[in-house]
């Protein structure tokens, strides 16, 4: 059903994302990794709106991406279902319930694609965009060893600009895993390199 609600979105919604995003995608390397998404994979990205993930739902046009979602999203009822029937994993950033890290580990395991927004929350004014990764993207590559695949927007939606969408090469968390540390020091050290990651991809835009 999950992805019947996908392809029904993406087909109808089409020229309606079109006329708002009008999204250029660039490539790190094309033949490394292209918009097709081959397999699991975690996606990670800045986080500029909250229309982040409607364009990539587009960017991505041929997977179904189960990205984790913020409770507040959740809240209206209309959104709140569109988003479920979408496949949106439920992420309650006040409370204490690991179940979408369980959901989104099942979804990997059964060779599906998670998408998250490793900042949390949108930068609040002041603060430098993309800011600090949390660990739990890095926790879920670590534990799963799948790909996590780095992406960068500039978030231009909805203006006479275009939404511009750079696509990284695949990061390997085994590259990240040293059994000398301490599994929270990989966590964090991984966490700051997709960070780093991210924000290098914004030199590829031409």
């Amino acid at each position: 059903m999950i992805r019947f609600w996908n392809g029904f979105v993406k087909l109808t919604g089409w020229p309606l994302q079109f006329a708002c995003f009008r999204t250029k995608v660039y490539y790190e390397d094309r033949s490394v990794q292209s918009r097709r998404i081959k397999g699991p994979a975690i996606i990670i990205s800045n986080h500029t709106s909250v229309f982040d993930y409607a364009v990539m739902l587009f960017v991505f046009f041929t997977r179904t991406l189960r990205y984790q979602m913020a409770e507040v999203l959740f809240e209206k009822k209309l959104l709140g279902a569109l988003l479920k029937g979408l496949g949106g994993i439920y992420l309650d950033r006040n409370g204490t319930d690991m179940n979408f890290m369980t959901e989104s580990a099942l979804v990997l395991h059964n060779g599906g694609v998670v998408g998250i927004f490793p900042e949390g929350r949108l930068p609040r004014e002041g603060e430098t965009p993309p800011i600090e990764f949390l660990p739990g993207a890095a926790y879920l590559a670590l534990n799963s060893g799948i790909k996590v695949i780095p992406v960068w927007t500039n978030g231009s939606y909805f203006n006479r600009k275009r939404a511009r969408v750079v696509i990284g090469k695949p990061m390997d968390p085994n590259d990240y895993n040293d059994p000398s540390r301490t599994p929270n020091e990989n966590y964090s050290d991984f966490a700051a390199a997709m960070r780093r990651r991210v924000i290098e991809l914004k030199e590829f835009v031409k």
